[in-house]
């Protein structure tokens, strides 16, 4: 049986505002990652991911589509993105798209359409509640703030947003909306993307009875929706017939992957739950991404809980940092060596049993840059601020060179590139075997090349607490990883060692099998 190609894969997130200007507006395009397609074909990535590039009012920013089906014009035209396609195959990267269905725009014609009256064709497209002005149905809650009720005068009821209140919910117990997504999904099926990354998927459906979700016993967040526990306004039963749904309409097609992001309080059964057989390929594994502290035991841990309970049922994913949260780096800047620390958890990432993601940047260490409240522009940050301050500085432009706006743009960008782009950028990391890009496009070859990386089992070994020690095997192959995330050097004993012939990658240029460990080494052996 043939193994999907989307097991082992690395995927590569790009946040299309941010990864390359064409047209020198300093919004980055379809164009522009058309332009960068040989850089990605060099780093040796199997597939992208971009995150919305469909027509919106950018409330949040791509988060909020007025049509399912069009480009939006900043991004360019639907004519560029069938050329994204063609020159992405050629180079043998698959293009995921990021869809999102549990709210639209309000300026989506439907929900225009919706809330004219209580008794038009699509008045029932969204979930409306009546009420009195001023007291919403229940105290759910905004994840940007507030209420989660929008009064509308034109209907005298309340519509639910989860999000902005330019982002009303759709209402999925409704067949006809059902219908209207399984006709988008296949628009795009039908044009040749292959996959999708569902936003929110967990939401789709909400509590029919609208309770109050209860309160956290003791908890006193700054943020009022962490008081909560939201158990009403997400993860109902009924979501999972949902995904299974989708699950039908992208497997009448070959070669898809559908990719869900499950951002549940229930965390990893979630992701089991969403991915069991007949349901989603992939979840992403968030409680990989918020290990904050740079030790291998809370890695370990999860790891060891996800593989007990996936086993053979479902597939993992792993990621480090994505376009919601700040970037990995910033876990390191107490470290005198943030090089090493950042090929230990790359190696992690790269040699787990799964599917990996890689945000754009990662691959050269970008960091997150210093947004001042007059240059924020996430509406969560607006919202939130000073207890949050959005997801902004890690949306900021990508780094190719030198040049002013690190070429990026040749015009001032959308959010300000991070002050280190002269020295921290593709350009210089390209040119030296020795920089963190080097190492990344060494790691995501020798895991491409290596079917028992790619698929083999996992099992950790016990050396030392700050060592990360696992084999994975597949068939007849063996490999041993061996991550130090110690400032001290480890001897390694020799018994481990022997069965092991070929250095297949160390960070320290060592050629040969060697039994000290030195801080921050990395050292994979078959």
């Amino acid at each position: 049986m043939q193994i999907p190609w989307w097991k082992g894969s690395v995927i590569y997130q790009i946040y299309p505002r941010s990864f390359q200007d064409s047209n020198n507006d300093g919004i980055g395009d379809l164009q522009g990652i058309i332009s960068r397609l040989d850089y990605l074909q060099w780093l040796g990535v199997d597939a992208i991911w971009l995150s919305p590039i469909f027509k919106s009012p950018m409330k949040d920013f791509g988060y909020d589509i007025s049509d399912y089906r069009g480009i939006d014009p900043m991004f360019g035209s639907l004519e560029d993105f069938r050329n994204l396609l063609q020159k992405a195959h050629e180079r043998k990267i698959k293009v995921i798209i990021d869809q999102v269905y549990n709210h639209t725009s309000d300026q989506h014609p439907w929900f225009l359409e919706s809330m004219s009256s209580k008794d038009n064709p699509k008045a029932d497209w969204y979930i409306w509640v009546d009420g009195k002005k001023g007291k919403p149905p229940n105290n759910w809650l905004s994840y940007f703030g507030g209420s989660a009720w929008e009064w509308c005068e034109q209907r005298e009821q309340y519509y639910l947003h989860l999000f902005v209140k330019e982002q009303p919910d759709l209402n999925w117990r409704n067949p006809d909306v059902v219908e209207a997504v399984m006709e988008s999904i296949t628009y795009w099926l039908d044009m040749g993307v292959d996959g999708f990354r569902f936003d929110v998927v967990n939401m789709f459906y909400k509590d029919i009875f609208l309770r109050d979700d209860p309160l956290v016993e003791g908890r006193n967040s700054k943020i009022d929706f962490e008081n909560y526990y939201r158990v009403f306004d997400n993860d109902r039963p009924e979501t999972l017939l949902a995904v299974e749904k989708i699950n039908d309409l992208v497997n009448q097609y070959k070669e898809r992957v559908t990719i869900g992001e499950v951002g549940s309080p229930m965390g990893l059964p979630a992701y089991f739950l969403y991915t069991m057989p007949g349901r989603l390929d992939l979840a992403f594994n968030f409680q990989f991404k918020e290990i904050t502290t740079y030790s291998p035991e809370n890695y370990k841990k999860l790891i060891r809980d996800t593989e007990s309970l996936f086993q053979n049922i479902a597939w993992p994913s792993y990621v480090l940092g994505n376009h919601d949260s700040k970037r990995f780096t910033e876990r390191f800047d107490d470290s005198n060596d943030k090089k090493g620390n950042l090929q230990i958890l790359a190696s992690m990432l790269l040699t787990m049993k799964g599917t990996v993601f890689i945000y754009y940047g990662e691959e050269i260490g970008m960091e997150d840059a210093l947004i001042p409240f007059e240059r924020i522009v996430d509406p969560a940050g607006k919202n939130l601020w000073p207890d949050y301050q959005g997801r902004d500085s890690a949306r900021t432009p990508m780094q190719w060179d030198e040049n002013p706006y690190a070429s990026f743009s040749t015009v001032e960008p959308w959010l300000p590139v991070t002050k280190d782009y002269l020295y921290l950028n593709v350009k210089a990391q390209m040119s030296d075997p020795d920089s963190l890009l080097s190492f990344y496009k060494k790691l995501i070859s020798l895991r491409k090349n290596n079917d028992c990386i790619k698929y083999g089992a996992i099992e950790f070994i016990d050396i030392d607490p700050d060592v990360m020690a696992y084999t994975r095997s597949y068939q007849n192959e063996k490999v041993l990883v061996l991550l130090n995330f110690a400032q001290r050097t480890i001897t390694i004993k020799a018994s481990l060692l022997n069965e092991y012939s070929k250095v297949l990658l160390n960070n320290k240029s060592k050629e040969n099998i060697d039994k000290l460990l030195e801080p921050n080494e990395v050292t994979i052996l078959q």
